[in-house]
């Protein structure tokens, strides 16, 4: 039984730490990089709403309520991390991420979704004929929040040593990572097979 829960658990954590499906890591360092580590509560409530909407997406997968063409979510992932880099470049030093917290916490939770449709696929197949499908959607679902935990720490570490060990400006550390994210997601974009 423990046996189990650590490997779900252990799922949930690769499935985000995994190298050849970095997607999940963009979201989380452009969701991340505007805050610093004093707003660690909303952090956390921003990352957990992104895991809630995954779940959920899982969920409704798991229980064959929704399916969803793979090609358009597959295009619809690198959209959703382009969407939130432009968002930090354009409102830069501006704020925005404290103003306008209900948009972004809602569209945080619809991304979760999204991302969530895009992995129901492979998670059938974890699944398998189990009667348990719920217990293994939380401890894959806590793996995840884990392993994005880490990730942001990560972020919100990096952004500290950047802006104050080596003086960036809180405006240019936001924009050259949001800069750089953009350039990894648009190869993303264009191979998707939804454009081909």
């Amino acid at each position: 039984m423990l046996d189990n829960f650590w490997f779900n658990v252990e799922y949930g954590i690769n499935h985000v730490l995994d190298i050849n499906a970095y997607d999940h890591v963009l979201f989380l360092i452009v969701l991340t990089i505007p805050y610093l580590f004093k707003d660690w509560k909303r952090v956390l409530l921003l990352v957990s709403l992104f895991t809630l909407g995954h779940t959920l997406s899982l969920v409704l997968a798991a229980y064959n309520v929704v399916s969803v063409n793979a090609s358009i979510v597959e295009f619809l992932i690198p959209v959703t991390i382009m969407f939130v880099a432009l968002f930090n470049v354009f409102t830069a030093g501006k704020g925005a991420q404290r103003e306008n917290v209900g948009v972004l916490f809602l569209s945080t939770l619809f991304f979760g979704l999204i991302h969530g449709l895009g992995y129901a696929r492979e998670f059938h197949m974890l699944l398998g004929d189990t009667d348990n499908k719920l217990i293994l959607l939380l401890e894959f679902a806590l793996g995840i929040e884990l392993a994005q935990i880490i990730i942001v720490f990560l972020v919100l570490f990096v952004g500290y040593v950047a802006q104050t060990v080596f003086r960036f400006s809180k405006r240019d550390w936001i924009m050259v990572i949001s800069a750089v994210v953009v350039g990894l997601v648009i190869p993303m974009l264009l191979n998707s097979d939804f454009l081909s």
